[in-house]
């Protein structure tokens, strides 16, 4: 942010529209999963990227100089094969598979809307996207096809035994994507109440 003559603070958009200056859309793509660290990262980018002023209508068209895409990755379903003790192992059967993969898109439903409930309360328009595949790979992949320009994910707060071992989505985002990632970590009362 840049400070006015005035002492108040400018923001970039406001700063293009006082020069009349044309910019190209800047892509900005907010990660959510189901966790509550996701959430919160959504909550707060709709809070503090975009703020909001009343402008006449002439200065509305140069506000949109951004697009706002939520997306949600949906791991690639893994069959668990399992030996019993006194038998053979056992395979998912298609019926099975068919079952977890309408889970799947029932739950993908449900973080979409949480997230699209959110973007009205903050009268953002966003588009929705699902993508399927390795969360922290695909991200990375999208945002490179996708020429994205920000990337938003939030910080589950996994320890550093955890991270290690699990990998943490936001730490691989942040070294392998082509594009700026903002991490939102939750402050710790908040992400308690999610």
């Amino acid at each position: 942010m840049m400070e006015t003559t005035n002492g108040t603070e400018e923001t970039a958009v406001e700063k293009e529209m006082k020069t009349g200056e044309e910019t190209a859309t800047m892509k900005i793509w907010i990660a959510v999963d189901e966790s509550a660290g996701s959430f919160y990262a959504l909550e707060w980018a709709l809070q503090h990227l975009f703020l909001h002023h009343d402008y006449d209508a002439t200065d509305a068209d140069k506000l949109s100089s951004f697009t706002v895409t939520v997306v949600h990755v949906q791991p690639p379903f893994q069959p668990t094969y399992t030996a019993l003790p006194v038998g053979p192992i056992l395979f998912a059967t298609s019926g099975m598979k068919e079952s977890v993969m309408k889970a799947e898109e029932e739950s993908a439903a449900k973080v979409l809307a949480r997230a699209s409930e959110l973007c009205d309360k903050h009268k953002i328009k966003a588009a929705y996207l699902v993508l399927k595949g390795k969360p922290k790979e695909i991200l990375v992949e999208a945002v490179e096809q996708m020429d994205v320009d920000l990337l938003v994910v939030g910080s589950r707060g996994l320890g550093q035994i955890k991270r290690a071992v699990l990998g943490s989505i936001s730490d691989y985002c942040a070294h392998h994507a082509k594009c700026p990632v903002l991490i939102v970590r939750p402050q710790k009362d908040k992400a308690s109440q999610n």
